[in-house]
């Protein structure tokens, strides 16, 4: 699997002499280096050879083959040339499974089978949440880019994530219509065990307001790994999305697989989630410090949070844990045999370390008081929420932003000419 450390990205070979320059100049985390556009490698002053060897490894690293990085930039081919050798060639000259050859010559994303799956069948309810707050405030620097380039990359990735899926509302105040989602349950042993029941309602925002949370890492840059060490103290969570909304990824256990496939493909699309002003969390319930740190940065290059109370789950579940044990919940559901079978396609390690039977789930809260706009819960061991639909809800949360400021702006502009006027 592809790892989000920063060297492990840049590798050995040439672009090695330009990692100083690159962490000078801003790009010292993996999702942001891999939408560096052909602009911004002009201001480097990269060479034709860099240029090449960046598109190699920013290829390989959506598609979880980072291990034959090295060698293939060696070969001195570019990405075009080294798609075009037969099955033989990689065999031989680079050693390449024949597995991941099958991921190597297929040209469309990797994580194409996380895309939405029909929604209709999972989406639950909905129910309108009414913000206490009375306007959000909207910070035009989180939807600014740092240049041309680089936003019509994630203008143009966005804009192929998208699909019409959730409608928002504005009547007097800041309304979400929130959305609970999660996959199709499916008859077990021919329907002799049935299915855990899911809820159908959104949490109540009181839920998730007093959370207490503590940070375990801060996002990833190049030279944080020491700051793992350092204990911070417990904040309430409602702190974190007080001036920016967040997406919150609640997981089962850092160390399995399918949990490892469901962070990293969220997290590699952070340079989007950055361009819509969103923060992004990933959510333990018990901290074992080993495997804290085999997650992180590797699998998730993001702020990792302990949720020592279980709260977030809880919340989840509707009040109650949501559980199920290993036998009826993994060995007896053929969903989640696929879900497993799908994400060992993509070559993580994973291990057996903690509670694992504990679901998790996904939250999108709006910032201030505006409520939760998005809850996907993990019905199956190993479901998650696609991206394009989480991508999607954001999309549209940030444009709600945009429109309600927007109407702020006016009605105080008419107020003040009118009262002006009236004196």
């Amino acid at each position: 699997m592809a790892s989000f450390s920063v060297e492990e990205f840049i590798g050995n070979g040439i672009l090695k002499e330009l990692f100083q320059k690159l962490l000078e100049e801003g790009w010292d985390d993996v999702p942001t280096l891999k939408v560096m556009g052909s602009e911004d490698m002009d201001l480097l002053y990269m060479t034709q050879k860099q240029k090449e060897a960046l598109g190699i490894r920013r290829y390989l690293h959506d598609r979880g083959l980072m291990q034959y990085a090295d060698k293939l930039e060696n070969s001195e081919k570019n990405l075009v040339e080294l798609l075009k050798l037969s099955t033989n060639e990689l065999v031989s000259q680079f050693e390449m499974k024949r597995g991941h050859i099958a991921r190597f010559v297929n040209k469309t994303r990797h994580d194409d089978s996380f895309k939405q799956r029909g929604l209709t069948l999972r989406r639950r309810s909905s129910i309108i949440i009414h913000g206490e707050d009375s306007v959000p405030k909207s910070n035009g620097s989180n939807y600014a880019s740092s240049n041309s380039s680089t936003r019509s990359y994630l203008k143009s990735n966005a804009a192929s994530d998208e699909q019409s899926m959730i409608d928002f509302k504005i009547k007097d105040g800041y309304v979400f219509k929130g959305i609970v989602a999660s996959e199709p349950a499916e008859p077990r042993v021919c329907g002799c065990v049935k299915p855990p029941q899911v809820i159908d309602q959104v949490s109540a925002y009181s839920a998730v307001e007093n959370i207490s949370v503590q940070k375990l890492t801060p996002e990833y840059k190049f030279g944080m790994e020491p700051l793992v060490k350092m204990k911070t103290p417990p904040l309430k969570a409602s702190e974190l999305w007080r001036d920016k909304p967040a997406v919150f990824l609640c997981l089962r256990r850092p160390g399995c697989i399918m949990c490892r496939a469901e962070a990293h493909q969220l997290y590699s699309r952070k340079p989007i989630f950055d361009s819509l002003g969103f923060q992004l969390f990933a959510v333990l319930h018990e901290e074992i410090e080993s495997e804290v740190k085999d997650f992180w940065p590797r699998y998730w290059g993001g702020v990792v949070l302990l949720d020592r109370s279980r709260d977030f789950y809880k919340a989840l579940g509707g009040g109650k844990l949501p559980k199920e044990n290993f036998i009826s919940g993994f060995l007896l559901n053929p969903r989640a045999l696929s879900n497993y079978k799908r994400s060992k396609t993509m070559n993580i390690e994973y291990n057996f370390k903690g509670e694992g039977e504990i679901k998790g789930g996904l939250f999108i809260i709006g910032n201030g008081k505006s409520g939760i706009a998005y809850q996907f819960i993990e019905r199956n061991f190993g479901d998650w929420a696609p991206v394009a639909e989480v991508i999607e809800i954001c999309t549209q949360m940030q444009k709600v932003t945009i429109i309600v400021c927007s109407i702020f702006h006016v009605t105080r502009v008419y107020a003040a000419t009118t009262h002006k006027h009236g004196n």
